[in-house]
């Protein structure tokens, strides 16, 4: 009679290559939880119902509320402000009260946000008032969603949940606004009413949500750790480690048992491995991504800042020369092609090195910047298809890549994306003012499209510039016994 095999035991045979087969592959064919899909299906109606309201404020402030566009554009911007560079203060106090905790209050301050509007809409301090606590709820909402979405995933599954996450938010940001349409104007009060029933739902269903398996404190690396059945021995490894032989871990793959992670700021860390002999065995995709002199928080500040060139200007760009409701079709179309082709393309992305990405990215936002400022119909679709493709290369990559590097609970590392995002989205006000303007005096719009493809393309070389000079040091050192 056979010795019995302990139940959920590895088969024999199975060895490493079953091992590996299911650290490569099978994590990206794993189904969601049930509380990813309740997340990510939240995720949607959140920016639905957001986007039903918000991108209309200016009109509501100005047309119904009889502020000055001078003051108008004020507030538009403290709000802005506190949305993104609030996400600062959100990773942190989402890692001390919960990310579950955190997202149900990030919810009821935007409810209450809300609910104001009814009766603000005849008091302009109350209105202001409430879009300020809306901003406030929004600040705290993404990096503690996000980091829940991810909570416990291994390296391999967080580019798939990341960019299901950009499509379900992407999602209600195209179908808000034609949905509030009719509303807006006539009735905003009732608009906004149905808004904070949403809202008022949404928070509900979180409070249903399982607690995060880490408490909202987990580093930047999540790995499950393996699972011993009952009364069963540890399996040893395979292939013993020794000072002559370090095994490969697969791409994708959590790492070995003896692995170092790299340390913060993309170097590699070296701890002793069995044998006494001091290797890296950090992950493949870590050593060949990881470089000091490529931060994701300075490149996603980059990454947003050329991004919103296209964001705020191409409406002054292209009403005049087509139509307001081809304008409108674009956007449409945008969010449409994101919310399709991120998930396609997000494994593909996450296998590209840093550095490759950056030449990908940036260099479609150059083309698109191109194909737009060769105006007509045509070339204003076209150039919004390859700005789609940059944004999508650039932002999952540089949340994947900061995510990577850092140790700190990724609410906090989500945390500091937004203020990122935020730094490059002003920078992009502030500079394109002025850069519209001048082109608009010199009688050409299109220069400015040209000036700022121009900017895109020299991005890369000054980002790479940079991570070249930041390793030569490195060099002499690595190659030391």
């Amino acid at each position: 009679m056979s010795p019995s095999r302990p139940k959920g035991a590895p088969e024999a045979g199975a060895g490493p290559a079953r091992r590996w087969r299911k650290g490569r592959g099978d994590t990206g064919r794993t189904p969601l939880s049930g509380a990813q899909r309740a997340l990510l299906a939240a995720s949607f109606l959140i920016t639905l119902g957001s986007f039903a309201v918000l991108p209309y404020m200016s009109v509501l402030l100005h047309r119904r509320l009889g502020l000055g566009l001078g003051a108008v554009g004020f507030v538009l911007a403290v709000a802005s402000l506190i949305q993104f560079a609030g996400g600062v203060v959100a990773g942190p106090v989402a890692g001390r009260i919960g990310l579950r905790r955190a997202m149900l209050l990030a919810l009821a301050l935007r409810t209450a946000g809300f609910a104001a509007f009814v009766p603000g809409l005849g008091s302009p301090a109350l209105a202001v008032g409430a879009l300020l606590l809306v901003s406030a709820g929004a600040a705290l909402y993404l990096p503690a969603n996000k980091a829940y979405l991810v909570d416990g995933a291994s390296d391999a599954a967080r580019p798939r949940l990341l960019s299901a996450s950009g499509s379900a938010f992407n999602a209600g940001m195209a179908l808000g606004p034609p949905a509030a349409a009719p509303l807006v104007m006539g009735s905003p009060g009732a608009l906004f009413a149905c808004v904070t029933v949403l809202f008022a739902l949404v928070g509900a269903g979180h409070a249903l949500l399982p607690r995060e398996a880490s408490g909202g404190g987990a580093g930047g690396r999540s790995t499950a750790a393996p699972q011993t059945p009952t009364g069963a021995l540890p399996t040893p490894p395979d292939t013993p480690l020794t000072p002559t032989a370090t095994p490969t871990t697969p791409a994708g793959a959590p790492p070995m048992p003896g692995a170092a992670l790299p340390a913060r700021g993309g170097g590699e860390r070296r701890d002793r491995v069995p044998g006494g002999a001091a290797k890296a065995a950090a992950p493949v995709r870590d050593r060949l991504t990881a470089s000091p002199g490529l931060s994701p928080f300075v490149v996603t500040v980059l990454s947003v800042y050329a991004f919103m060139f296209f964001q705020h200007y191409l409406a002054l760009y292209a009403v005049p020369r087509t139509s307001a409701g081809f304008y409108g079709a674009v956007l449409t179309g945008y969010a449409a092609l994101l919310v399709v082709a991120q998930p396609l393309l997000a494994e593909r992305v996450a296998a590209l090195g840093y550095p490759a990405a950056q030449w990908w990215g940036f260099g479609a936002m150059a083309a698109g910047m191109a194909a737009i400022g060769a105006g007509g119909h045509a070339g204003i679709a076209v150039g919004a298809a390859l700005l789609c493709l940059g944004e999508i290369v650039l932002f999952l990559k540089n949340d994947l890549e900061a995510l990577a590097r850092s140790t700190a609970a990724p609410a906090s590392v989500f945390g500091r994306q937004r203020l990122a995002a935020g730094i490059g989205a002003f920078g992009a006000a502030v500079v394109g003012g002025q850069l519209y303007g001048a082109a608009e005096a010199a009688g050409s719009a299109r220069g400015f499209w040209v000036a700022v493809g121009l900017q895109c393309l020299l991005l890369p070389v000054f980002l790479l510039f940079r991570r070249r000079t930041a390793r030569d040091p490195e060099e002499p050192r690595a190659a030391a016994p």
